[in-house]
């Protein structure tokens, strides 16, 4: 049977904690755990901890961590998407895909041909959503390190800000991605569902970003990220 592995967004140790309400609540009334179960916690910093339930109320589950092992480490290259923002389901997939893929950092880019603009309460419980998916991402797929979800930023704002050894923006027409050295860092540019505009793509490009093609077929903006980090992590990462 596998075993059950959690976020806990509290700092672990070994010994006994009293898990955050949200996550007492999930292990114990959603998933039905009981005392006795095995379970292994992270809490992000790299750490992974085996242990038990020994405690599992209505409100309240404690467990105790006997053992403390070093979790799946990172790539070596790390990735920063800038991703364009796009709606709904779209945004949330390329989100839990690019944190499956080792992503160290994505970034929700607002550019001309957006059709989602967020604002105030509703970027704060998007941002809350999103890094939910990361959590949840983390969980299925080992990773022991969250990727870091930055709020909406605009193009021209992710452009001035945004450092690598090696920076790409997708594009039809492009020089091989084997063609570059291989970089320690990687910053990649994805358009939103209208694309990027020739115009931005011009900008990126004169702030040193290179344009990168995916084969001949236009793919839709939440699968671009899939297969763009599988290459980078194919050429210079861990794949």
């Amino acid at each position: 049977m596998r075993l059950s592995r959690f976020f806990i967004d509290a700092p672990l140790s070994v010994g006994q904690h009293e898990l955050p309400e949200a996550q007492a609540h999930y292990i114990g009334r959603v998933l039905r755990h009981a005392a006795g179960d095995a379970v292994q916690l992270f809490d992000g910093s790299g750490q992974e901890y085996l242990g038990e339930l020994i405690e599992v109320g209505k409100k309240s589950v404690r467990v105790e961590l006997r053992e403390s092992l070093l979790g799946m480490a990172e790539s070596p290259l790390s990735i920063h998407l800038g991703q364009g923002l796009s709606r709904g389901e779209r945004m949330d997939w390329a989100i839990q895909k690019a944190t499956e893929l080792g992503a160290s950092q994505i970034s929700p880019i607002v550019s001309a041909r957006c059709e989602v603009r967020l604002k105030d309460e509703r970027a704060d419980k998007r941002m809350a959503h999103w890094r939910q998916i990361a959590i949840s991402a983390c969980e299925q797929c080992g990773r022991s390190s969250l990727p870091r979800i930055n709020p909406p930023i605009t193009l021209e704002q992710w452009l001035e800000q945004v450092e690598a050894d090696l920076k790409l923006v997708l594009h039809p027409v492009a020089e091989p991605w084997a063609s570059h050295p291989q970089p320690a860092s990687l910053a990649m540019l994805i358009g939103p569902e209208g694309g990027l505009s020739e115009d931005e793509v011009q900008q990126a490009m004169a702030r040193g970003f290179h344009a990168a093609r995916l084969g001949p077929r236009v793919l839709r903006t939440e699968t671009a990220p899939v297969v763009a980090l599988s290459v980078a992590q194919q050429l210079w990462g861990d794949l």
